[in-house]
């Protein structure tokens, strides 16, 4: 790189530009850029980096490494003050810039495109009680139905099957029911586990999409009733889904219409818990009377799900929450982490719309 050369922080600024007028024209950026370039991008990726038996963010690491060594090098001839905090300052700016640059490119610039909901005509709103009530009780059912076709056993359902035959089963379940959505997704992304066993709990975090690589993670720690929702919310992310309530609905959708009853009880459970969490909110006397009636099954799972959850304390919950939640906003999810919990609220609107009563 020439001595003055700026190129990728100059990339970096050009790229917040088109972000800019991206996102004041959503229908345009769904058009030209999530419907045509990124499922061009989703396929070279699953085709190369996909193949990779290990996570090949691991790649990504090394490359910065590589990167640090170099400017060390090149930091350690540089003679004098003024030449070297200027050498500094280019390689951060053009080190942000190539940032910045390739998570827009690579994925990014869909946090501008025209949401999900919308596409799907849905118009989510806040569910009453009498509403919600009616809501849980229909999801309580179908966990029910399908959790005995799991297991006649009322005790804790810990295990399931090896992590490769159930990534293969979700992402062969998203490509049977993905045409249901009327979503144009194409690829074939992967979700890898990524170890160490328990460090992504350690930071807060249960399931990620790592843009630079193409491909989402998740803890090899996580509850084995949890990790089907996961692996479809994740791979929904690597369709180019950026909403986490959205990716929530439609890992939902997946699995509550996958033909097998472990992806289907995994996704009513996953819904059952979010309603949960809002019937005890709004009303916690009828709550408490409510959760009395569930299954002892449920009650088994929920609680072993809890037990996993608490086993590993995240290093500072809060943090991750505010990174995350700051992270959101900056790319205009105006609810931040709040949009994980419109769960409840997109299924209720998609139930209606389908006339799903259970």
């Amino acid at each position: 790189m020439a001595k003055r050369d700026w190129s990728w922080a100059l990339l970096g600024v050009l790229a917040l530009i088109i972000r800019y007028f991206a996102a004041q024209n959503p229908e345009a950026t769904d058009e030209i850029y999530s419907r045509k370039f990124f499922p061009g991008i989703r396929n070279i990726i699953d085709l190369t980096l996909g193949n990779l038996p290990f996570p090949s963010v691991y790649l990504f690491v090394a490359s910065i490494i590589l990167v640090l060594v170099l400017f060390g090098l090149r930091f350690k001839i540089i003679v004098g003050w003024k030449a070297r905090t200027f050498y500094t300052f280019k390689a951060l700016a053009n080190g942000l810039g190539a940032l910045i640059f390739f998570f827009l490119v690579l994925w990014g610039f869909n946090y501008q495109r025209t949401p999900i909901f919308q596409q799907l005509s849905l118009k989510p709103q806040s569910l009453n009680l009498d509403q919600l009530k009616s809501e849980i009780e229909i999801t309580r059912r179908l966990a029910v139905q399908y959790r005995g076709r799991v297991t006649a056993d009322t005790v804790a359902i810990d295990s399931i099957m090896q992590y490769p035959d159930l990534e293969r089963m979700v992402r062969g379940n998203m490509h049977e029911n993905l045409d249901m959505l009327g979503l144009n997704f194409t690829g074939n992304p992967r979700t890898k586990q990524f170890p160490p066993p328990g460090f992504m709990r350690k930071m807060g975090i249960l399931g990620i999409y790592f843009p630079f690589t193409g491909e989402s993670y998740i803890d090899p720690t996580l509850h084995p009733l949890e990790r089907p929702f996961t692996v479809a919310h994740e791979m929904a992310h690597s369709y180019g889904v950026t909403n986490e309530g959205e990716a929530n609905f439609i890992a939902w959708v997946i699995c509550t219409n996958s033909d097998d009853p472990l992806l289907k009880y995994s996704g009513h459970l996953r819904l059952l818990q979010y309603q949960m969490r809002d019937y005890y909110r709004m009303a916690p006397d009828d709550y408490r009377e409510w959760v009395k009636g569930l299954s002892v099954g449920i009650r088994s799972d929920l609680n072993s799900i809890r037990e996993v959850s608490e086993a590993i304390k995240p290093f500072s919950l809060e943090l991750s929450r505010k990174s995350n939640d700051i992270f959101l906003k900056s790319q205009g999810v105006k609810a931040g982490v709040n949009s994980y919990q419109q769960l409840p609220m997109l299924a209720y609107a998609w139930r209606q719309r389908m006339n799903i009563l259970g």
